[in-house]
């Protein structure tokens, strides 16, 4: 369990740095549009952001809280560490496609002010989301 914990925090921290360049990159490579970018883009691609975040939430529920609860009471099954490990990875995925979507409407010209939400849920998500040991206790 210590193994798994270990890479899937290795994993986190990763995808959280990649996230910091994702900002750096849209203000280097960012130019100004010949035309103003649309608005309609930008409020779809919120709601996608929406969504992915109550994916988040699903994932959650159907691969890390039954794996954790397997894992307090058998320790070590490998199905269960396994399920344990790919939701959490597929939690920071999703993360990390939020703020993809921030530096995707930074490179159409939106401005950073009106991407940084995107950048800030997606490091929010992977910071509130770390990986814990399964335990035993109640409360």
């Amino acid at each position: 369990m210590d193994a798994a914990c270990r890479i899937v925090q290795v994993i986190r921290i990763a995808m959280m740095v990649s996230v910091v360049l994702y900002v750096i990159v849209g203000e280097e490579l960012a130019h100004p549009p010949e035309t103003a970018p649309e608005f309609s883009f930008y409020f779809t691609i919120t709601l996608v952001a929406i969504l992915l975040v109550a994916m988040i939430i699903v994932v959650r529920r159907w691969y890390v809280v039954p794996a954790e609860a397997v894992l307090a009471a058998q320790g070590e099954e490998r199905a269960a560490l396994g399920r344990w490990r790919m939701g959490y990875i597929l939690t920071y995925a999703l993360s990390e496609a939020v703020a993809v979507f921030g530096l995707v409407l930074r490179m159409i010209g939106f401005s950073l002010s009106q991407v940084a939400t995107f950048y800030a849920v997606g490091l929010i998500l992977m910071m509130f989301f770390g990986p814990r040991r399964p335990s035993q206790e109640i409360g």
